[in-house]
């Protein structure tokens, strides 16, 4: 049977709030709902880290960024970190890399060098578009388009933007490709609609007047939550005012621009005699748009910025089954590249803890772990370390907030989590019984970050610390060589329990 094409999409700062099939608001994100009613639809899928590093190691590698290495913005994966490039390029695929990556440790723009596991003739990250304008036009993007007059002023058309040179690439490559055997594997990645919000005047120009409502969330006094949610509150001040309502022209322009351009490559694969390809769409994380009194993203667990829309559309020609369904399942980007394995049919290493999300679909009492640790290594301005880990499921979302009191949300009866029940002796069953899952996890996946601190809770009577003292070796991924025991310079033969009676 023929190895399936994969087209892989997705944006920056573009939750599920601003997803017209998620959200039910006029941001106009016609074709993303057209894929949504074309294909599954996940109702319940998270980010790995509300953060962008981190959250697109997540993605890349399969693994949580906690363990390969860029669990902060601009960290680099380490060294002996498999990324989904590579599994595919060495399963005999044509890959492909198209936009930002914020992977490699550099900056926000990137370094302009391909990746060896990419194909460098369409790399096009962040400085390789730099690379394309001239000084004036840099100044422009970075800090000049900072309203509707600016746009109109300055003339700027659809060409100018990143997101439309992205989109010109993969027409390009799907051209390329539809003229070739081999099958490939496609990545585009979108900065939009992230800042600096550029598109043309005429997308702005449509939510000149527009206002989100933000209903409930706008009015969260935050009591009972925790002090670095009151804190981030004071430093960065809520753009939302008595009405409740949130107003960003430019933002919700992007939004609806950079759905123009996913529908423009989208439209063209139709088009083609390319067939059996799969598309997969997400974002990254969100953005608090003012909700519980936040901004932009960071230390906190609430949806508007760790719940992501997440859609798969099979191929034309395959059954029918498979579309217009809303899948509630929990799910989350660690489980991407497993999926995208098994429909390439790429045995998935050991390595990999998340699950194929097409063998998900009934099973409702599946958690799944959102981290974060740190926004940025290069400054502090959104609270430095604050360690984080997040267990959610169909019914409950709880938060360990390592360092400060943690939070219990029930996300059937309180969607718009205002009301931490963590002290709440009537959840006190299930609270326990979520800790117990996401402690688990953590001991499964190898968190780096794992403590007895995690299971003292002041909330949690019964727990006690416990030290650790297993050794497990790390998983394989098909790349590395087998871990050699210390003790003995062979390769390990699996766990075992450490007991010393000296160090040296």
């Amino acid at each position: 049977m023929q190895r399936p094409n994969l087209i892989f999409i997705m944006t920056d700062t573009q939750a599920t709030n601003m997803v017209g099939c998620y959200c039910g608001k006029a941001v106009n994100t016609r074709h993303i709902d057209q894929l949504a009613a074309d294909g599954l639809q996940f109702m319940s899928a998270y980010t790995t880290a509300p953060v962008c590093t981190p959250a697109r190691a997540g993605i890349f590698t399969g693994i949580y960024s906690n363990q390969s290495g860029p669990w902060t913005n601009n960290l680099a994966p380490g060294s002996n970190i498999t990324t989904m490039g590579r599994y595919f390029r060495d399963a005999g695929y044509r890959t492909g890399y198209i936009g930002k990556w914020h992977l490699d440790g550099h900056d926000y723009f990137g370094t302009g060098t391909c990746p060896e596991e990419w194909d460098p003739a369409y790399w096009y990250d962040g400085a390789n578009y730099l690379e394309e304008l001239t000084p004036e036009q840099i100044s422009l993007w970075r800090n000049g388009l900072n309203s509707i007059e600016d746009l109109r002023e300055h003339h700027l058309g659809s060409s100018f933007t990143w997101a439309h040179r992205i989109s010109d690439k993969a027409e390009h490559f799907l051209d390329s490709a539809a003229e070739q055997a081999e099958p490939f594997l496609l990545v585009l990645s979108y900065d939009e609609p992230h800042h600096p919000f550029t598109c043309p005047p005429e997308y702005a120009e449509r939510y000149q007047d527009f206002a989100y409502d933000l209903g409930s969330k706008a009015f969260d006094t935050l009591e009972g939550k925790p002090e670095h949610h009151k804190l981030w509150a004071q430093a960065m001040g809520s753009p939302v005012g008595s009405d409740g309502q949130y107003r960003h022209p430019l933002y919700f322009g992007c939004n609806d621009y950079v759905d123009d351009q996913i529908g423009r490559v989208i439209a063209h694969l139709d088009a083609s005699t390319l067939q059996n390809t799969w598309v997969i769409y997400t974002s990254d994380h969100g953005e608090m748009m003012g909700a519980h009194q936040l901004v932009s993203k960071g230390a906190a667990m609430y949806d508007d910025i760790t719940r992501i829309p997440l859609i798969i559309r099979p191929p034309k020609e395959q059954s029918q089954a498979l579309r217009g369904q809303q899948i509630t399942t929990p799910v989350s980007h660690i489980d991407i590249l497993p999926t995208l394995m098994a429909r390439a049919g790429i045995p998935q290493p050991p390595i990999l803890p998340g699950q194929d999300m097409l063998e998900q679909l009934s099973k409702e009492q599946r958690g799944v772990m959102v981290e974060f640790n740190r926004y940025e290594i290069e400054h502090d301005s959104f609270g430095g370390f604050i360690p984080i880990r997040c267990w959610v499921t169909s019914g409950y979302k709880l938060v360990i907030n390592l360092l400060g009191t943690d939070e219990l949300y029930d996300r059937q009866a309180d969607a718009d989590e205002l009301t931490n029940l963590i002290e709440n002796p009537e959840y006190a069953a299930v609270r326990d019984q979520l800790h117990d899952s996401l402690l688990a996890y953590m001991d499964q996946i190898r968190d780096p970050f794992r403590s007895y601190q995690w299971q003292l809770r002041p909330w949690r009577k019964d727990a006690k610390a416990q030290w650790m003292g297993s050794f497990r070796p790390r998983p394989q991924d098909g790349y590395a060589p087998t871990v050699r025991d210390y003790d003995t310079g062979m390769a390990t033969r699996g766990i075992k329990v450490e007991k010393k009676s000296q160090s040296f």
